[in-house]
């Protein structure tokens, strides 16, 4: 098992098959079916080019199985967080222990980068989600964000880690 920074070299259709696998696994249930079953190849490529935006990558065997993007918080309202912007994995590699190593990394990531309060959104409807931050010790922020995805109303909470 690998866990490394995305490179120029990297497949970024690999990385984006990742979101789009783990969205229409992880969602399945929260998004309406059809908007999953439109998501275009590709639609999260150019999200590893945003300045200011760092990318991890989950290896096995040499295979891209994971994926973290992280960054400084990008809402004013929360100056001098770091951000857990995403964690996906391919559907057939969760459960198995990869997402604790994974945000681990990420969280040392930001902790090298100088952050103490980190932060994610999650959707309030993905409650396996929220019971993985919540175990690896995340807490609600006591923060909402509300978002139409696919024509459904969602709203995402947010939760908190603090760097001791």
């Amino acid at each position: 098992m690998e866990i490394r920074h995305f490179t120029q070299a990297d497949d970024r259709m690999a990385v984006s098959h990742i979101y789009e696998e783990s969205w229409k696994f992880a969602y399945k249930d929260i998004i309406p079916k059809s908007y999953l079953e439109s998501i275009p190849s590709g639609q999260w490529a150019a999200h590893l080019d945003q300045d200011g935006m760092n990318t991890l990558v989950m290896a096995e065997h040499g295979k891209l199985i994971g994926t973290s993007s992280y960054c400084a918080s990008r809402f004013p309202d929360f100056p001098g967080f770091g951000e857990i912007v995403s964690i996906y994995f391919l559907p057939e590699y969760m459960g198995r222990g990869y997402g604790k190593m994974l945000l681990n990394a990420v969280i040392a990531e930001l902790a090298d980068l100088g952050y103490h309060d980190i932060f994610l959104w999650v959707l309030e409807e993905n409650i396996r989600a929220r019971r993985f931050y919540e175990k690896e010790g995340f807490v609600f922020g006591n923060q909402f964000l509300d978002d139409n995805i696919g024509g459904k109303s969602v709203r995402e909470i947010q939760y908190c880690y603090h760097l001791r």
